[in-house]
């Protein structure tokens, strides 16, 4: 992908649950045949530790198909988002995200402390030696939320993490002095570039390993009103994007009920800070839980993104999590709305080309 208007490249959806490859085969022809060209294989930390043989024979089955394959640690210490539970956090009474308020340990890893660091940074070199895929995927990074009464109010006392002991000397240390409970600017700093150095750290071990990896970072979908109270690390679009070892700009999935209106903000916003830093863009779309009222208002979706620029397109989730609690209420039939909205955008781009 490039910073210019090529138009949509790249159809996928992400795939979890991996279990044996002659089973993924099947699932990934099913994908091809819904137009799909890429796949993002959500791996949880118990996939990586249990599966791992089979995470590297499934890849390969997908690329021998012909799909292009990223890695997604999915929930990994519950600082990337995702449903599955996190092993290093059963591990790791403390090493977590501390609420600036209360003191309490959150239920999510700080990527300050040096044990998470290796443990995350050991996943991602074990993945890029031995798995052949095409790239990785930084699936929604945040700090976690405190859900104490004063992170709820909207108000300037808002609850934030993490200021736990690893946190407080990093930024006496920088700044040379106590870190504050309130959010200040020099905390917003800090807690923007902490967020930012585990990922790039871990772009650039993974590139150094296997120089044609695409890393593709995407963040909340937001016009800095929700996230900006609770300032999760990447709400500065630009700052995300200045990472020279990201080489996609990704931004997340918006909810079918929210105007067309916000939707053409956001991609507008997406593409724009895209193409100025050279990246790629990537948008994303609901395949699950959340679905339209009318299932033709997905292919009007993915046209307005092809229209605008976008050069990626990907779903939450295959078969539109069919089988799952979070499934969408008419999940096949959206997957397969989904799969001609694919074929549209994709065969207009080929007639465009004739």
């Amino acid at each position: 992908m490039s910073s210019e208007n090529t138009g949509v490249m790249e159809t996928g959806v992400s795939y979890y649950g991996l279990s044996y490859p002659e089973h993924a085969e099947r699932d990934f022809r099913e994908m091809i045949n819904h137009n799909c060209n890429a796949v993002i294989l959500a791996l949880s930390e118990f996939d990586i530790d249990f599966w791992f043989p089979n995470i590297v024979r499934i890849t390969k089955v997908a690329k021998d198909l012909g799909l292009k394959v990223y890695l997604d640690p999915w929930g990994i210490g519950k600082w990337f988002g995702g449903e599955p539970p996190s092993n290093f956090l059963t591990n790791n009474v403390k090493n977590r995200q501390v609420s600036a308020f209360t003191g309490e340990y959150l239920p999510a890893a700080c990527f300050n402390t040096k044990a998470f660091r290796d443990y995350f940074l050991g996943i991602c070199e074990k993945l890029a030696r031995e798995v052949d895929a095409d790239g990785f995927f930084w699936d929604e990074p945040h700090f976690a939320l405190p859900k104490s009464y004063a992170s709820i109010t909207g108000g300037p006392g808002d609850d934030w993490s993490c200021r736990c002991p690893v946190c407080q000397k990093k930024f006496d240390d920088q700044y040379g002095y106590e870190m504050p409970r309130v959010m200040t600017k020099e905390v917003v700093a800090f807690r923007e570039n902490s967020a930012l150095d585990i990922l790039q750290t871990a772009s650039r071990l993974i590139k150094q390993i296997r120089p044609a990896s695409k890393i593709v970072c995407c963040v909340h979908a937001t016009i800095n009103t929700y996230y900006v109270k609770e300032n999760r690390g990447y709400d500065d679009w630009e700052k995300v994007c200045k990472v020279k070892e990201f080489d996609v700009f990704s931004t997340t999935i918006i909810n079918y009920s929210l105007p067309q209106s916000y939707f053409k903000s956001i991609t507008q916003r997406t593409v724009d800070v895209a193409r100025k830093y050279g990246k790629g863009s990537q948008r994303w779309l609901m395949g699950y839980y959340n679905e339209p009222e009318n299932l033709d208002d997905i292919k009007k979706i993915v046209r307005l993104y092809a229209d605008m620029g976008v050069e990626s397109l990907f779903a939450w989730t295959y078969r539109g999590g069919h089988g799952t609690s979070l499934a969408a209420p008419r999940a096949l039939e959206l997957w397969d709305k989904l799969g001609e909205a694919y074929g549209e955008v994709l065969n207009s781009k080929a007639k465009i080309k004739k």
